[in-house]
């Protein structure tokens, strides 16, 4: 039951309107010294989005923000910081992920064709060289061993760069979220963040679906995520 709930959330999320502020093609155009400290740091700048996500509060955090079978089993509740950085050392593409799902479900965001393109060759890619390891390995080759290892490293040199670029991807996003584009949002209730089991994604942020036939996507002027609710869930410590 719980793999096909994730399976009707991923399916769900290809019908969401709203479109990332950022392709990850112009992430790093966009913030080119965000996305470098996403390189060459992307555990500290996991950590540091996935508290952001949460609005800093981390009574809020679960595992992998919910979405994996490990989730809310890991004694969070008790030491949420160290949990986090367990995850995001221990498990730094599931964090990654995690992070990019909350956003999405909370903002009612689609990933363009092009984005899951990236994303999809960068996997297909770890997936080649992972083979190409094993096969290099039984059969004992020197020159396949080579280009085993050749292989090897321009993916793993592909998976750092695309997870940089997402990483930063986030970070606009709530750059957006948090008025730096214009308006405040407010912070949504504690019951939004529960995402899984959630039917409908919630609008909150995001301004209401245009009538079938009309475009869709962010409204043309930049003036950020319209607030909706007036009194949502106290700051608690969060600074705008």
């Amino acid at each position: 039951m719980a793999s096909q709930a994730h399976l009707d959330k991923m399916q769900l999320r290809q019908n969401y309107r709203n479109l990332w502020h950022s392709d990850l093609m112009g992430t790093i155009q966009a913030d080119t010294p965000y996305c470098c400290f996403a390189f060459w740091c992307a555990p500290c700048v996991s950590y540091l989005l996935r508290k952001r996500a949460l609005y800093d509060d981390m009574s809020r955090y679960v595992c992998c923000a919910g979405y994996m079978p490990c989730s809310g089993k890991c004694g969070e509740s008790k030491c949420p910081e160290f949990c986090l950085a367990t995850e995001v050392f221990l498990c730094f593409g599931n964090s990654v992920a995690s992070t990019r799902f909350l956003l999405q479900d909370e903002f009612n965001i689609q990933t363009t064709q092009c984005d899951n393109c990236i994303i999809g060759f960068m996997l297909v890619l770890q997936q080649v060289a992972c083979i190409f390891s094993i096969v290099a390995m039984i059969v004992g080759s020197s020159e396949i061993q080579e280009a085993s290892q050749i292989l090897s490293c321009f993916a793993d040199m592909v998976y750092c760069t695309v997870c940089a670029c997402m990483q930063t991807q986030h970070k606009i996003e709530m750059d957006k979220r948090d008025g730096m584009f214009g308006s405040v949002m407010a912070v949504p209730p504690m019951q939004q963040m529960s995402r899984i089991d959630q039917p409908i994604p919630p609008s909150v942020g995001y301004p209401p679906q245009p009538a079938y036939g009309q475009p869709y996507g962010y409204p043309q002027q930049a003036q950020g995520y319209p607030p909706a609710y007036p009194s949502a869930y106290p700051p608690h410590g969060y600074s705008r």
